[in-house]
């Protein structure tokens, strides 16, 4: 027998013994490099971002951080200062409505522990991520929807309430005239709050809320609150979350592939620009409209990505907001 060989026989039989005398052996080379990977800088902690420029609630999630609430206390309090925000159009009060005059309202929220709880045609209550929290916390399921939604919603405690205001009925009104169906690229396609959380103990979580595209198709429903599209997270290697053009989001199952692409060692950034450009690829009308993806890991890294120019995200570390433009292809 050559020497070559020699060598390459007994190191397999080796390796063969080894096994047999312990079989979990095989798996430790894995779970080593996976907690290398998993390994935090603890100062770069506590932790949030946020989709397109929203910095009062990436400051409200911040601060109760920084005071020592856990990560899935601080993202739901967070959004829920846009879905309060009458002046935003394309998240909670206030949204723009369907075709049909119908304001409704679509959330999901992800715990550190990969539970997960979603809300779709949410019409009475603005507060769509805290009953989405509640759909994760009080029953078996992880999706409601429609009148069922919005009666867990009452009797969970939440006030009814008119989602319609003045303001996006005069914008409504004055959309009938036309009825034109073209969503303005970073304006109508601005339609989500995505945010994510990491607290002093490296603990991930996330949420996604929005009230959809305008003047869309009665009963459309996006990205936003689907677990995996809208927001996905591993609280072992990451989190990512989606804004823009649901449809196409959707058909790419985005965010959940940036944390698997994270898991094989790709960076936020990476991680991001892989999602955008299967998209691209994907749809020959991708200049049409805008989707971007916001992530981090466990290490505090960041990524964003879009197609079109003008997307940016909100970072809150240290006391400080930060608005940072999103790299992007076109």
């Amino acid at each position: 027998m050559k020497r070559r060989h020699f060598i390459t026989k007994s190191t397999l039989s080796y390796v063969g013994l080894s096994l047999l005398s312990n079989p979990l052996s095989a798996f430790t080379i894995n779970t080593l490099n996976f907690s290398e990977m998993t390994q935090h800088k603890s100062d770069m902690f506590p932790l949030t971002i946020a989709t397109w420029n929203f910095p009062n609630a990436s400051k409200k999630a911040g601060e109760l951080l920084a005071n020592g609430a856990n990560a899935l206390d601080a993202v739901e309090q967070g959004v829920m200062v846009e879905e309060a925000d009458v002046r935003n159009t394309t998240v909670g009060k206030g949204g723009a409505p369907d075709r049909d005059g119908n304001v409704t309202l679509d959330a999901c929220i992800m715990s550190p522990s990969g539970n997960a709880g979603a809300v779709v045609y949410l019409k009475h209550t603005s507060k769509a991520a805290s009953v989405a929290r509640k759909v994760m916390e009080e029953t078996p399921h992880v999706m409601l929807a429609g009148e069922g939604a919005d009666l867990f919603a009452l009797q969970q405690g939440f006030e009814k309430e008119e989602l319609f205001t003045e303001s996006s009925k005069e914008a409504y009104k004055k959309w009938l005239e036309k009825k034109e169906y073209k969503p303005i690229i970073n304006i109508e396609n601005h339609d989500t709050i995505g945010m994510l959380c990491i607290d002093k103990n490296g603990d991930i979580a996330g949420a996604c809320t929005s009230s959809g595209l305008s003047y869309k198709i009665n009963g459309r429903v996006g990205d936003s609150p689907i677990i995996g599209s809208g927001l996905f997270l591993d609280n072992e290697v990451g989190g990512a979350v989606a804004t823009g053009m649901g449809e196409a989001i959707m058909k790419s199952v985005g965010s959940f592939l940036i944390v698997e692409l994270m898991r094989q060692g790709k960076s936020p950034q990476e991680a991001c620009e892989e999602a955008i450009n299967r998209i691209i690829k994907a749809n020959p009308n991708y200049k049409e409209f805008q989707a971007a993806f916001i992530a981090v890991n466990k290490k505090g890294e960041i990524g964003s990505h879009c197609i079109q120019k003008g997307f940016s995200y909100v970072k809150y570390q240290d006391g400080k907001n930060e608005n940072i433009p999103s790299s992007y292809n076109f």
